[in-house]
């Protein structure tokens, strides 16, 4: 599975604090553990499953400018989280959603969108256990698993703090959610931000997240479409 616009929005709104630990579980090409360095982090761990993905993550690490910040590991996270000798900071991920659906005949395109591998009762254990006592836990989830995953992390001790609803455009019907996670209550915000006002035009609000992370924003390069 490739980016998409969903996914690097979630990433440009990750709540990175400069100086953090950052695990990135199911890294894919690395674009999110990419944009948590882009972002400050201090030390940014991805977790690949998946051989394909964990060498183009590795390729992308390699050629970016935060080489000595970013560490691919090809490994199950239910494993690494066996033999981890650190706790994170912040841990993100946009994990595997899809549950007792039809698979196609593609098994990386199933691995990364079926929770087959990583159930979400797994994900908020090993949260549980290696994030920090002050962290977040942030991640992104189509908008109909939201409900069942927030009660089940709620029942691990943690507390939905925030979450951002994303639409396409002013006409649709949100599709997926970031949601932000912590072992201290406090006051929840909710809001809703719509990506586009029209075909390949970006919202203010989208823009203002993207606009350090697209080329199309970058002052020395003409706008063109995506």
């Amino acid at each position: 599975m490739k980016i998409c616009t969903d996914a690097v929005l979630f990433g440009a709104m990750a709540p990175v604090n400069p100086d953090d630990r950052v695990l990135d579980i199911g890294t894919g090409t690395g674009v999110l553990a990419l944009m948590a360095a882009q972002l400050a982090a201090t030390k940014v761990t991805a977790v690949e499953l998946t051989q394909e993905a964990f060498k183009e993550a590795d390729i992308n690490f390699n050629n970016s400018p935060w080489v000595d910040r970013l560490e691919a590991v090809h490994q199950d996270i239910q494993s690494f989280a066996l033999t981890a000798n650190r706790q994170y900071d912040l841990i993100i991920s946009n994990p595997p959603f899809f549950e007792n659906h039809l698979k196609t005949v593609d098994t990386l395109r199933n691995s990364a969108r079926h929770t087959d591998q990583l159930p979400f009762a797994d994900l908020i254990g090993i949260a549980e256990q290696l994030l920090s006592p002050q962290g977040l836990f942030y991640l992104l989830l189509p908008a109909h698993a939201v409900a069942k995953f927030s009660a089940q992390a709620l029942a691990a001790g943690f507390y939905l703090i925030n979450q951002t609803d994303f639409r396409g455009y002013t006409h649709n019907e949100a599709k997926v959610s970031a949601l932000t996670f912590s072992r201290t209550a406090t006051v929840f915000t909710a809001r809703l931000l719509t990506i586009y006002v029209s075909h390949n035009v970006y919202s203010q609000d989208s823009e203002r997240y993207l606009a350090d992370f697209l080329l199309r924003f970058a002052k020395d390069q003409p706008k063109r479409p995506i």
